[in-house]
């Protein structure tokens, strides 16, 4: 069974005091880089995989989607979105991401921003969406980049030039990850770029784009602390890819 930290009152608690889930997209940093890379939304069925407080499911709803599907692991999350949500083309479900079966071709859109590194077998999901998928749908996901998520302890190092360098370990060593995020203990699947573009067209998607996220000039104008962290190591990883139509 996967790792449902997101009930944990303490995790709950320390999270809902970050800007994004506080704030929503607009306090999301990767939200432009990840809206860059959706289709049209209106009239499509569409699917939001890790839904969390339903802030991406909503939108998606203005947007003119005929249907909205927010699936989440997590109870206390989708209480709230379910509270915040009067868009009636959005409903929300509850279900394990590592177990989740959906009917085939019922969706024009996958979406996923921040949930796929915590599910286990990769490929399974892979090939799952793609026999959720209408041809010429789309899977559209972001997740913590593969270097940020192999990060060594500390992840800060003076270099021999005397700037500061980001250290990582076990890069190419896939698999369960444990780290200290809020609380201690939280469980990811740490796999590389590589493996995870491999699984997505072994299982019969076609690639669209690939986003190593980095701040917007209007960003680092509002954030320039950011200039010595967001340009040396990638944070994010945002991925499109298509169903052949």
């Amino acid at each position: 069974m996967a790792q449902n930290i997101y009930d944990d009152p303490q995790f709950l608690a320390g999270y809902s005091q970050f800007p994004r889930s506080r704030d929503g997209l607009e306090a999301t940093s990767e939200w432009p880089a990840l809206r860059a890379l959706l289709p049209e939304i209106t009239g499509k069925h569409v699917v939001d995989l890790g839904c969390g407080f339903g802030q991406l499911s909503r939108w998606l709803g203005e947007q003119g989607a005929a249907t909205v599907l927010g699936i989440d692991l997590s109870e206390k999350m989708l209480a709230r979105a379910m509270a915040e949500t009067r868009i009636p083309v959005v409903t929300y479900r509850r279900a394990n991401l590592d177990e989740l079966v959906l009917e085939p071709l019922s969706a024009d859109l996958v979406v996923s921003s921040m949930a796929l590194h915590y599910v286990e077998d990769f490929g399974r999901i892979a090939e799952m969406l793609f026999a959720t998928l209408a041809p010429g749908g789309h899977l559209v996901f972001s997740v913590e980049h593969p270097i940020y998520a192999a990060r060594a302890e500390p992840e800060w190092v003076t270099a021999a030039d005397g700037r500061q360098a980001f250290a990582i370990a076990d890069y190419l060593i896939e698999g369960r990850r444990v780290t200290n995020w809020i609380v201690d203990g939280i469980v990811k699947f740490h796999r590389t770029i590589g493996t995870m573009l491999n699984l997505l067209t072994r299982a019969g998607f076609v690639y669209a784009a690939v986003d190593e996220w980095k701040p917007s000039d209007e960003q680092f104008a509002a954030h320039p602390e950011w200039r010595a962290t967001e340009l040396t190591r990638p944070m994010f990883l945002l991925m499109s890819l298509t169903k052949p139509a």
